[in-house]
C-alpha cells in the first residue's frame, strides 16, 4: 500500500509541498486586500520573457506634464517562494509609487522555488532589467519609451526583492555591466528590508517572536526551499553576501544604495551590518531604520504613516539621484 501523501512544507496558505515531491500553488494570496485604484495611474501588462512565460506590470501617472519620468523597478518579496506582480498588496504599493514618485514603475515576476531554485530568480531579474533597456532602442514599446527617462533607472525590491536588488547591483556594477544596459543607466538601488541569511543567528533573529509576520521558522523554510539542492546552507553566496564562499564585494562599483530597515524586523541586524560593511569599503550605501516597524510594513499597509514616511524618503532618494541622503523629516 502506497504511503499517504502529506504536506511537508507550507508557505502562507499559498504554497504546499508534499511528501512525494509534488508542489501545489494557489493563484491568489492567503489574505484579502482590496486594490485602491483612484484612476490617477494607468497600467498595463507586458511579457519580458516569452519562453518562460514571465510578465511585467507597468505603471505611469496619467498626468505627466512635458518631461520624462524616472523608472522605478519593484521586485516583489516572498522568500523566493511566493508572490506575484498581480497580487493586490503589490498592486497597491506600485500604484502609490507611480503616483507619488512621479515615475514609470516596472514590477516583474520571476520564477519561484522550490520548482525553480536560485539562481533562477536572479537570472529572471537580470532579464527584466535588460528588457527595460531594450525598450530604449528602436522598436521598443512606445508606452514605456514615450514616458521613461532611461538615464534615471532605480532598482528596488522588498525582502527577497531587496536581495535581488543586491545581486543586480553586483551583476551590473562594472564598466562591462553598465555597457550591457546602455542606453539605460541605473542611477540607484533601494533595498527594502533585504532578505539576507546566515547560519549563525543574529540578535534580532534570536529575539524574534514566533507570532512575527516573518519569524524564524518561515525564514528558515524559505531558504530551505529556495537555495540550491544538495545541502546548501544559509551561508551560501545567494543568501549571505559575506559568507565564507561569497565573492569579495570590494571591486563592485555600487550605484548609490538605500537600505531600508525595520526596527522590529527579524532581518534588521543583517541589513544594518550589510550597509555598514559596504560603507566601510567606501561604497555609497546608507541605511534608514524605521523604529518599531515589522517586516514588510509598507506593503501590509501602504497608506500607514510609516509607509508615508518611507515614500517621502524614497522620493528624496530618486529626486536627487541618490544624493539627497536617507533621512526622515521631523
Amino acid at each position: 500500500m502506497a504511503a499517504e501523501r502529506v504536506v511537508v512544507d507550507e508557505c502562507r496558505g499559498v504554497l504546499f509541498v508534499y511528501s512525494d515531491g509534488a508542489v501545489e500553488r494557489r493563484a491568489a494570496p492567503g489574505f484579502a486586500t482590496p486594490v485602491r485604484d483612484d484612476g490617477s495611474v494607468e497600467w498595463k501588462d507586458a511579457v519580458f520573457d516569452a519562453a518562460r512565460g514571465l510578465g511585467v506590470r507597468l505603471y505611469r501617472p496619467r498626468e505627466r506634464g512635458g518631461g520624462r519620468l524616472p523608472v522605478f523597478f519593484y521586485y516583489h518579496g516572498g522568500g523566493f517562494c511566493i508572490g506575484s506582480r498581480t497580487w493586490p498588496n503589490c498592486q497597491n504599493y506600485c500604484l502609490r509609487l507611480a503616483a507619488e514618485l512621479g515615475a514609470v514603475v516596472v514590477a516583474p515576476d520571476y520564477r519561484l522555488a522550490p520548482e525553480h531554485r536560485l539562481p533562477a530568480a536572479f537570472e529572471d531579474a537580470e532579464n527584466a532589467l535588460l528588457w527595460l533597456a531594450s525598450q530604449a532602442r528602436p522598436g521598443g514599446d512606445t508606452w514605456v519609451a514615450e514616458a521613461a527617462d532611461f538615464g534615471r533607472v532605480f532598482v528596488s525590491g522588498d525582502s527577497a526583492g531587496g536581495t535581488i536588488a543586491h545581486h543586480l547591483a553586483v551583476r551590473f556594477g562594472s564598466a562591462s555591466g553598465r555597457a550591457e544596459l546602455a542606453p539605460a543607466r541605473v542611477a540607484g538601488y533601494v533595498q527594502l528590508m533585504p532578505f539576507f541569511g546566515g547560519v549563525e543567528r543574529t540578535p534580532s533573529e534570536a529575539a524574534c517572536p514566533d507570532d512575527a509576520f516573518l519569524n524564524r521558522d518561515l525564514n528558515d523554510r524559505y531558504w530551505r526551499l529556495s537555495l540550491p539542492a544538495g545541502g546548501a546552507t544559509a551561508d551560501h553566496p545567494f543568501s549571505n553576501p559575506f559568507g565564507p564562499a561569497s565573492p569579495d564585494l570590494a571591486a563592485a562599483e555600487f550605484a548609490p544604495t538605500l537600505v531600508v530597515v525595520g526596527g522590529r524586523d527579524l532581518l534588521r541586524d543583517r541589513a544594518l551590518d550589510y550597509a555598514a560593511r559596504l560603507a566601510a569599503m567606501g561604497k555609497p550605501v546608507e541605511a534608514l531604520e524605521f523604529e518599531g516597524q515589522q517586516h514588510g510594513f509598507f506593503t501590509i499597509d501602504p497608506w500607514s504613516a510609516a509607509s508615508g514616511d518611507l515614500m517621502h524618503a524614497v522620493k528624496l532618494f530618486v529626486d536627487t539621484d541618490g544624493g539627497g541622503g536617507a533621512r526622515l523629516d521631523g
